[in-house]
């Protein structure tokens, strides 16, 4: 291969990262815009205590995850969060937990689909995103929300369970039974109503995200 050829072939692959570049952050840029707007859609559940808001925003994190990697939705996360900081009623520490919980949803999920890509691994990765959530979603509130509302907020245990019996959840008495009977199926829920959509959606946009 004579000089010219091989300046025209390195040429040739340093525009086609460049390009590869572009078009991720480009569609990073996008889904990271999309998590957003989902962030802002939130509703209460029933059975579910006022502060637990329920939004769709892992979606477009499980898209750029399963499209582009999982780190990739990570950093959808991310962004996510970081949008919300100027918005913050806990010091930061509301955000800090829900990119911690998500993002280890979004990240397990896209893992597992990344290592085959069909639709059953795509079940699989969801699932095992469900209940890695759903564990994180326990610790995170055991060691970090929690402590952090009775210290910082003035809000001690008793009047956390006062909310969730409010809204009819008799079953919370204390906080095994708070862990037990409110953040463990509200993650499971939002984990399989995500999977859903996620299954639902992705292979019709499938082609748009791999461009």
């Amino acid at each position: 291969m004579s000089e010219s050829e091989l300046k025209q072939k390195s040429n040739h692959i340093n525009k086609s990262g460049t390009s590869s570049r572009t078009r991720w952050i480009a569609k990073t840029g996008i889904l990271s815009a999309i998590a957003i707007i989902l962030m802002y859609l939130e509703f209460n559940i029933p059975l579910m205590p006022v502060f637990l808001k329920f939004d769709f925003a892992e979606v477009a994190a499980l898209l750029g995850a399963f499209s582009m990697g999982p780190w990739t939705g990570v950093i959808i996360e991310f962004i996510k969060n970081l949008s919300h900081l100027p918005f913050s009623h806990t010091s930061y520490v509301g955000e800090m937990a829900n990119f911690i919980v998500c993002g280890s949803f979004v990240f397990a999920a896209g893992f597992v689909y990344q290592r085959n890509k069909t639709k059953q691994n795509a079940l699989i990765g969801l699932t095992v995103g469900t209940i890695v959530m759903t564990i994180f979603g326990i610790l995170v509130n055991y060691y970090i929300n929690l402590p952090f509302y009775a210290s910082a907020m003035g809000i001690d245990l008793d009047a956390i369970i006062g909310m969730s019996q409010a809204v009819g959840n008799t079953l919370v008495t204390d906080m095994k039974s708070l862990l037990v009977f409110v953040f463990a199926p509200f993650n499971i829920f939002k984990g399989i109503v995500i999977s859903t959509i996620v299954m639902l959606i992705y292979k019709k946009l499938s082609p748009i995200l791999h461009k």
